[in-house]
């Protein structure tokens, strides 16, 4: 160990292999969190730990609180969200792209369901809305080309229409959590409640 410090020192110093380690490290504890919180809400910081092969105090260095673990998760498991989101066609008649947009987004959630509810117990409520703005992002030109073709309603400002639809895929897992609805009606229970809620006048969809 002394030996690899002094023949190392340079690199060390500037943060090679220590860092290549740290970075490392990080990779499989935020890996090991989102694939444990995934699986159960309630998965502590050893089990995460023991999942990526590191002690308790390795977790801590890294993140100093469970909700800073939580958090970390989050964005992971949103950054691979983001991604597969981008391959979803919102070209189109705006109603059929927002409902191809809709179960996309249910699909990767319903797969999350016990982060989302470990996310809301540890993160501020200001927090989810900021790691989910990226995805929010998404939807809008669709809702404007609604608006504009006249198939959504233009009294609704689109900021809201927004917030709306991302709330109901969170009450939705909400719901699927406490066995009020089956996982596979979400979506459409989803898409069909927004479809109503946005049409123009007394139109439904």
């Amino acid at each position: 160990m002394f030996e690899l410090m002094g023949a190392g020192s340079e690199q060390m110093a500037s943060g090679g292999p220590r860092r290549a380690d740290a970075r490392r490290n990080i990779d499989a504890i935020v890996e090991a969190a989102a694939d444990c919180l995934g699986r159960r809400p309630e998965a502590s910081v050893a089990d995460v730990a023991k999942e990526a092969g590191v002690g308790r105090v390795t977790v801590y260095g890294h993140f100093p609180s469970r909700a800073e673990l939580v958090d970390a998760a989050v964005v992971h498991v949103l950054e691979q969200v983001d991604v597969a989101l981008k391959s979803v066609d919102l070209q189109g008649p705006p109603r059929e792209a927002l409902a191809r947009y809709i179960r996309a987004s249910w699909e990767h959630t319903g797969r999350s369901l016990s982060l989302v509810a470990a996310a809301e117990k540890e993160l501020a409520s200001e927090r989810i809305h900021q790691l989910h703005e990226r995805l929010a992002e998404r939807p809008v030109r669709v809702l404007e080309r609604g608006q504009a073709d006249g198939v959504f309603s233009d009294d609704l400002p689109i900021s809201w229409m927004v917030a709306v639809l991302h709330r109901l895929i969170h009450g939705a897992a909400d719901e699927v959590g406490r066995a009020n609805i089956h996982p596979s009606d979400a979506a459409e229970l989803i898409v069909t409640t927004v479809l109503r809620a946005f049409a123009p006048g007394h139109v439904e969809g």
